[in-house]
């Protein structure tokens, strides 16, 4: 049923990169969850009113804030779509966050109320109203919110939305409830011990705890996180491809939302080549990863001296003298001023964050060091953090 609906109210539904068709999934799922939840909460409330039933009463209202959280989804969607403009030039894509974030917070806050409910009811039992009528709309809520809980996955998955998977996470607690509400009603009625209160306890723990762990996911991305491993290999492998790039370093990938990502990196290119062959090259890079990948790519040029034998061979055991001090350890940037009393020894060091030396500490051992090779050189080092994880 799913795909079906996807094929008729989804244009171009295959082309989920494309963020024109990414945001009419996100708007289509949305009106979706606005529409079922409001028919659930119309049978629930129909239902608890005329049997007097505290806990469906409850479980429409729940409904009720459902279709609330899919009208915030929907707005976010909508919002996030929004192209660039002067306030904002990196676009509104981030918005789909926020609307996550504004989810989790409510399956947050209904997960305490829940506990709060149950609570009570341990403390002020109530007789639990038996009717085949009630034990038939709490059946059909359940598989209604099974259908709602695969149709939001399978479109979270399409469209790798943080968004839709809180909602379908959300859609996932609400069978909980709803299906702890038709077991205590159960239970009840054949044993005379009211569970109600004990089960609803233990599914609000589920539910707050879920909605912790969401808002942690969707707080990630806001604060910014690392790009994945797949992403930095393609981007190291696709740079190193190109004819006239030596080395690559100081990757960094910032992703403003889906289909928003800006991302820097040095290359290292001979010294000896044409400026203007190896800024076409760059350009070349740039325009590709723009065309073919959707990612704004800016590239520094670092010229490195690769014909000199003597800086070759001095480099490679400046290189072999840091590794000994860490495996953690990186250079690039090499460049030696020589001299005839003394020679400068300049490059940049990468160093892992809490790293077991400071960088004052670093830069005298790695002088120390270096000056066992020969007394006569001199380091002139600078301190780099690497913003991409060591994979």
């Amino acid at each position: 049923m799913t795909n079906i609906l996807i094929k008729l109210f989804v244009k171009d539904y295959k082309n989920t990169t494309n963020a024109k068709v990414r945001q009419q999934y996100g708007k289509f799922a949305s009106v979706v969850g606005v529409v079922t939840n409001l028919i659930l909460f119309a049978i629930k409330i129909a239902v608890g009113i005329v049997f007097n039933s505290i806990a469906i009463t409850a479980d429409a209202i729940n409904n009720l804030s459902d279709s609330s959280s899919s009208f915030i989804t929907l707005i976010g969607f909508k919002i996030s779509g929004k192209p660039a403009d002067k306030e904002h030039p990196y676009g509104h894509a981030r918005m789909e966050y926020i609307s996550g974030l504004i989810v989790s917070f409510l399956i947050c806050f209904l997960g305490f109320q829940l506990f709060q409910n149950a609570f009570d009811k341990i403390l002020h039992p109530q007789e639990a109203k038996f009717s085949t009528i009630s034990i038939g709309v709490l059946i059909v809520a359940i598989f209604g919110k099974l259908w709602q809980y695969l149709f939001y996955k399978k479109i979270a998955t399409l469209i790798d939305s943080t968004t839709l998977i809180a909602t379908s996470i959300d859609s996932r607690n609400d069978i909980l409830s709803t299906a702890v509400v038709l077991l205590g009603i159960i239970i009840t009625y054949y044993t005379g011990f009211n569970l109600d209160g004990y089960l609803g306890l233990v599914v609000a723990i589920l539910i707050i705890i879920s909605g912790i762990k969401l808002i942690m996911d969707t707080v990630s991305p806001l604060l910014g996180t690392a790009p994945s491993e797949e992403l930095v290999e393609y981007i190291y492998q696709k740079i190193l491809s190109y004819d006239g790039i030596v080395s690559l370093h100081d990757l960094q990938v910032h992703s403003y939302g889906e289909g928003q990502i800006f991302a820097t990196v040095h290359c290292e290119v001979p010294a000896e080549e044409d400026i203007m062959v190896s800024h076409d090259i760059i350009d070349n890079i740039e325009r590709y990863f723009m065309k073919e990948e959707g990612i704004n790519l800016v590239i520094h040029l670092d010229p490195i001296i690769t014909s000199d034998e003597k800086t070759n061979k001095l480099r490679e055991k400046v290189i072999k003298t840091i590794s000994n001090i860490s495996k953690e350890l990186s250079l690039h940037d090499f460049r030696v001023v020589w001299g005839v009393s003394h020679s400068n020894l300049i490059f940049d060091v990468v160093v892992p964050y809490s790293f077991e030396y400071s960088n004052e500490e670093l830069i005298e051992i790695i002088d120390d060091k270096v000056k066992e090779i020969d007394p006569c050189y001199n380091c002139v080092v600078t301190i780099d953090h690497d913003y991409i994880p060591n994979y």
